[in-house]
């Protein structure tokens, strides 16, 4: 019985192998059959299309790329606003109460005999 396995596995293999030699040559056959001499007018419209088929498949990923950086970039200035008006709106308290500390003294400390 296992000799029977490895026998039908080695046909397989055989079977793969032209099989992957036929793909080859056709493959180098159609590479070959590019014509040599092309216009530059058709090349440049064969990397207009190339460009075109490129874009076509990554616009998606693009998109989202560029999404992904806008809303990034539009956080960033979110909290940079934020907390600018959170560090002047601190200020501002800290000015009230540092009047309020300079009436205190200017008062003077309540006593017995002045209040």
């Amino acid at each position: 019985m296992y000799k029977r396995y490895r026998k039908e596995r080695r046909r397989r293999r055989t079977s793969l192998n032209e099989h992957g030699k036929r793909m080859e040559a056709k493959t180098r056959d159609a590479c070959s059959a590019e014509p040599k001499s092309l216009t530059p007018l058709q090349k440049q419209m064969l990397k207009r299309q190339q460009e075109l088929e490129y874009w076509k498949l990554h616009s998606k990923q693009v998109r989202r790329c560029n999404l992904i950086t806008g809303l990034t970039i539009g956080a960033f200035v979110v909290g940079l606003f934020s907390y600018t008006i959170l560090s002047v709106k601190q200020e501002k308290i800290i000015d009230e109460i540092d009047e309020e500390a300079k009436t205190f003294i200017m008062k003077g400390p309540r006593t017995g005999a002045n209040s």
